[in-house]
């Protein structure tokens, strides 16, 4: 199967998937720090001793070249989401700790700039990123973890219909602190009955 070594481009309606380049930094940099505090409270501490990409365009570097490596052993897939018609930088989608073997599995992570929230923009690119899991990386199951009270990326998951598969206690580290997480999840068996409704839907 295409693994997508190259990080060719992912198209859908409304935006490309991409990974992200050290070119990109500007762009990046200036959402994350506009968009800090919203979206820094979902998200685990940075490793203490490593460079700072958001003040650091070498360590944005680092952060690229690591989602390369990652990409090129099969282990996970980062890709940056721009809109099509202008090129804005939006957000990222993501498929990460790729499990092979007979778990086939991965988790979906999301996020988008807090000025284009409510557009749509990320279930369209999760819906993107789930049809290349699922048909270019053969990937059996996708999953999304979400800290129950964050409603906005629990909205996205709910409105793409994933299955609720319940609560994990102190899953994940969230600002320092172990939070429990809401598990949402799609097998390929479901993927296959829903692909033609969520691709005319979001994708074409």
């Amino acid at each position: 199967m295409a693994r997508n070594p190259d990080g060719s481009p992912i198209e859908s309606r409304r935006v490309t998937l991409r990974p992200l380049t050290v070119d990109d930094w500007d762009a990046w940099r200036e959402v994350r720090l506009r968009c800090q505090d919203w979206l820094e409270r979902w998200e685990p501490l940075a490793d203490a001793g490593g460079g700072d990409p958001l003040r650091d365009r070498e360590a944005f570097r680092s952060r690229c070249g690591a989602w390369d490596r990652q990409r090129h052993f099969d282990a996970a897939y980062g890709f940056g989401m721009f809109l099509r018609t202008t090129g804005r930088f939006a957000g990222e989608v993501s498929l990460g700790s790729v499990q092979r073997g007979p778990f086939q599995s991965a988790y979906i992570g999301y996020w988008v700039d807090e000025a284009l929230a409510g557009q749509g923009l990320v279930p369209e690119g999760v819906v993107a990123g789930m049809r290349y899991g699922f048909e270019s990386l053969g990937l059996h199951r996708l999953e999304a973890a979400i800290v129950p009270r964050n409603h906005a990326s629990r909205r996205v998951a709910e409105k793409l219909d994933l299955r609720l598969e319940g609560t994990a206690l102190r899953f994940l580290q969230i600002q320092g602190v172990y939070e429990d997480h809401v598990r949402y999840a799609i097998t390929a068996e479901e993927w296959q009955a829903r692909c033609a409704d969520l691709t005319r839907q979001y994708l074409s």
